[in-house]
């Protein structure tokens, strides 16, 4: 098997993907367990946190967002630990997720 592309997925899309399969069983009930959000709401969200074109807001970061939804700063800074936001990014982001 060759790898073409690696993209990081949140737990919705990867909801999505597993779907029913009986051998995935131990993966199923986590993403049940674990998974806050629809697909759907999921992507408009990935969609509203992109339209803020901030450079420290890469990719795997807005999915560990979408993961967790953090409620507020502390919980927020948790997935920027290699950047530092400032005041006005961190609350933009938090408005935003506010919405789902």
């Amino acid at each position: 098997m060759k790898v073409l592309e690696m993209n990081p997925l949140g737990l919705a899309q990867v909801k999505e993907l597993v779907g029913d399969l009986e051998e995935k069983k131990n993966l199923e009930t986590y993403l049940k367990k674990f998974c806050k959000i629809k697909k759907e709401k999921a992507e408009a969200l990935m969609e509203e946190l992109n339209a803020l074109d901030n450079a420290k807001i890469k990719e795997e970061f807005v999915v560990k967002i979408i993961d967790f939804l953090p409620k507020d700063l502390e919980e927020l800074n948790k997935i920027f630990k290699e950047v530092s936001l400032d005041e006005k990014e961190a609350n933009d982001i938090l408005e935003i997720i506010k919405k789902y």
